[in-house]
């Protein structure tokens, strides 16, 4: 793998975040193909060429699934975030404007820990520290 997308040392950063940046390099490859191919097919007026292009197009989307899948296994934020988002039906805006109103997701509440908050605590100032 070449380091030249990487933004550090490659040294620095170790073996599972070296793994990471290939699969986060991998999904977006995958779906600049999607895109490519997806504007290809539309663009053809030729049938048969259309078919085969929107066959690989798919063939990618499929690839990027994979390479998400991968990465959800191995970053639980990520995770959560797509259990939190994914396979939701309504505005995808509401589902955060609930979590942030302390309602956690629609039909549970596993982004919300017991005192109802997201976790990372208020954003306001202390009373009493001193600015």
């Amino acid at each position: 793998m070449s380091s030249e997308s990487l933004h550090e040392d490659a040294s620095k950063l170790g073996p599972d975040v070296i793994d990471q940046h290939r699969a986060i390099v991998s999904l977006m490859e995958e779906l600049e193909a999607v895109d490519w191919y997806n504007q290809r097919a539309k663009a053809t007026s030729n049938p048969e060429l259309r078919a085969i292009l929107e066959h690989n197009r798919d063939e990618e989307k499929e690839h990027a699934a994979m390479a998400l899948e991968w990465l959800r296994r191995n970053d639980t934020t990520l995770s959560q975030h797509l259990k939190t988002f994914l396979f939701k039906d309504g505005p995808v805006t509401e589902i955060e404007a609930g979590m942030v109103a302390g309602k956690g997701e629609a039909g549970g509440s596993e982004s919300v820990s017991d005192d109802g908050s997201l976790g990372i605590g208020s954003l306001r100032p202390l009373q009493g520290a001193g600015r």
